[in-house]
């Protein structure tokens, strides 16, 4: 018999000020038997850092053809494919010809040696955008994590605060590769 899936509960209140975006987000998210809890904070951050109205996780590493979040427009076709840990190059080149943007937050313990075999090959992709998430901030909130989650986060010139338990963790995104479009 198969592993049933973990249920998350989160209550996010998100200050983006660099994007102006003030929202308090509701989300339940579902941790895979094989993800790690690395992995499912990970996500639950790209949502939060990637927020916009119709921006949606999706079956994720259960569904081998879909990202772990995505945006799609008002005809179904989907417009943004968000990744999250250190995908295969070619998912990510294959998804860039068939969608206006990617985005992959980038996290892992061998994300400098994923960097040094791949990005040279993801260099040329202009609507792709690569930002690594800090291994040691992901373990903090690991530490942390409970089945019903509420952070306070807040987004400031490019850096990170998020409250959590009454205790501020703070981090930056690692701009790995920016998108040309």
């Amino acid at each position: 018999m198969a592993l049933p899936s973990t249920i998350y509960r989160a209550t996010i209140q998100l200050s983006d000020v660099d994007r102006n975006l003030y929202e308090t987000l509701q989300a339940t998210v579902a941790q895979h038997p094989s993800e790690t809890e690395e992995r499912l904070v990970a996500r639950l951050l790209a949502y939060a850092l990637s927020y916009e109205p119709e921006l949606a996780f999706t079956k994720g590493v259960s569904a081998a053809d879909e990202p772990d979040l995505w945006v799609k427009g008002p005809d179904g076709r989907v417009t943004t494919w968000i990744e999250v840990g250190l995908p295969d190059p070619e998912r990510l080149a294959k998804a860039s010809r068939h969608v206006g943007r990617v985005i992959l937050f980038a996290s892992g313990h061998a994300l400098p040696r994923w960097e040094e075999q791949h990005l040279a090959k993801l260099g040329s992709i202009s609507n792709l955008t690569i930002l690594g998430i800090d291994q040691a901030f992901l373990g903090r909130l690991v530490g942390r994590l409970q089945r019903s989650i509420a952070w306070d986060l807040t987004i400031t010139e490019g850096a990170l605060y998020l409250t959590v338990g009454g205790e501020t963790l703070e981090t930056t995104l690692a701009t790995i590769k920016l998108s040309e479009k």
